[in-house]
């Protein structure tokens, strides 16, 4: 499965590059190319943004055209919210990415610039258009968002490793939880919190029951406790 060259057309800000090269390397993609950034290439300010995905930004090329940029790629997809007067499948980032996953040979997704998107000339040489559903009222993404979506969804079938979960410490024994409720009692007895007396019985369940219901581990307990022990002395 060969990944897709990811093709910013006429970027502005050496900052926006930099982004869209950190959204591209966390999701495995390293191929970044240029057409006429508006400030040359290399920027210095696309270092600092891509927080580390150098790789992406030292092997970025850059071309004077959409053409050339995509001229060894068997197909393209252009990212924009509008069709632009020109009659292409319309497809979401979803199906893009399955498209690109099951397609031979190489890829590009075109994104444009900041301020005015693609080109008609940009869509054209595109066989796709991608769009993602989104607010009518409010359509706008910057490059890097526009960019981490056609990344993520392409990622769903790359061999990437997921993070493993943090494991959780397993809750404490009953006998750790009745030394807290103890606790919490022998500092409220003295303060008239368990009043009237008929309600002393129900008032402690209630106590009980909130206590035991969020399944401290140990290591909360014993927070807990100490907290109660500063508490007390006080």
């Amino acid at each position: 499965m060969t990944p897709p060259v990811i093709v910013l057309v006429r970027p502005q800000l050496g900052e926006n590059i930099g982004k869209a090269a950190r959204a591209m390397l966390n999701f495995g993609l390293t191929e970044m190319r240029l057409v006429a950034p508006r400030d040359g290439w290399p920027n210095p300010s696309a270092g600092p943004a891509a927080s580390g995905a150098d790789v992406v930004l030292e092997n970025a090329q850059v071309f004077d055209t959409s053409a050339e940029a995509v001229a060894d790629c068997a197909h393209v997809f252009a990212t924009t919210v509008r069709k632009r007067g020109v009659t292409k499948p319309v497809l979401t980032p979803e199906a893009a990415a399955r498209d690109i996953r099951s397609a031979p040979g190489r890829t590009a997704i075109l994104f444009g610039a900041e301020r005015s998107g693609l080109d008609t000339e940009d869509v054209a040489l595109a066989r796709a258009i991608v769009t993602v559903p989104i607010n009518p009222e409010f359509g706008s993404l910057n490059l890097a968002q526009a960019v981490i979506l056609l990344a993520y969804e392409w990622s769903k079938g790359a061999d990437l490793v997921q993070p493993p979960a943090t494991e959780a410490l397993p809750p404490a024994p009953q006998e750790e939880l009745e030394g807290l409720i103890a606790h919490f009692e022998t500092l409220l007895e003295p303060t008239g919190y368990f009043a009237p007396p008929e309600r002393i019985p129900a008032t402690k369940r209630t106590l009980r029951g909130v206590l035991t219901k969020p399944g401290w581990n140990s290591l909360e307990v014993r927070t807990l406790r100490g907290v109660l022990s500063a508490l007390g002395r006080r």
